[in-house]
């Protein structure tokens, strides 16, 4: 049976392991050439520019969704983070909380989205084909095969109850590649897990082109997916893993 000063120490090494973990990426991700860039010299959330123009990814997705998606859900998104993290400052200020559960709940679920819609865009920045080298090895190793690992996440992205996303992650922690539905941008989330590639299914992301047909939309994305992108993703990730 673990003693405490045992189990406190376990648990100090999990939490150290996680907040390593996602340092280690954000350095790994600039030393492999891309990085996730959520906020401005100013340190407030901004949305950065598409890696593509808006017609580059049809006719899979169409111009003028990708325009939409980007000015109108993406970037509103950034505004409104900003506007939570400022007014729980003020709460701070005046110490008047009445309203603190419904900024936090708005940081979590703007600050998320701005979060996938940015891994998103590199996510459908590619042209398609299957993976390669390590993540095609760590796909065989934790779902058996790619057809597998593709036929479980298509079903799962087609499935997120409502509005969500298909994520495909790498937790540090365990050494395991997953597949999770996500819930509007923060619900059924693994902590620690790191996005290396995201699949969006809310309906502003496909509808102009495909209206209630998400199966065929997320069929279709397969052929713009960059492995190249989500491979350096879970490479910038997996160095991180020092817990064993």
């Amino acid at each position: 049976m673990a003693t405490r000063r045992t189990f406190l120490h376990n648990t100090a090494a999990v939490g150290a392991g996680i907040m390593l973990a996602q340092a280690q990426t954000v350095h790994a991700a600039d030393d492999l050439g891309y990085s996730d860039k959520l906020t401005d010299a100013d340190g407030k959330y901004a949305a950065g520019p598409l890696p593509f123009t808006y017609d580059a990814l049809e006719p899979v997705i169409d111009a003028r969704t990708v325009e939409l998606h980007y000015n109108f859900h993406h970037k509103p998104a950034v505004v409104a983070a900003n506007k939570a993290e400022d007014s729980l400052a003020k709460a701070r200020e005046s110490n008047d909380f009445a309203l603190v559960k419904f900024y936090e709940k708005e940081l979590a679920f703007q600050l998320s989205s701005h979060i996938l819609h940015t891994i998103y865009w590199t996510s459908v920045s590619g042209k398609g084909g299957e993976p390669k080298d390590e993540l095609a090895k760590a796909i065989d190793k934790n779902f058996g095969s790619y057809a597998k690992f593709k036929a479980q996440l298509v079903a799962a992205t087609i499935a997120v109850e409502a509005s969500g996303w298909g994520i495909v992650g790498y937790h540090p922690a365990t050494g395991k590649l997953m597949i999770l539905q996500c819930e509007n941008h923060q619900k059924l989330t693994a902590w620690g897990i790191q996005p290396i590639l995201i699949l969006d299914v809310f309906e502003h992301a496909y509808y102009l082109k495909y209206q209630n047909r998400r199966n065929e939309y997320v069929s279709q994305l397969f052929s713009v997916i960059n492995w190249d992108n989500a491979a350096l993703r879970m490479q910038a990730a997996m160095p991180a893993r020092r817990l064993t």
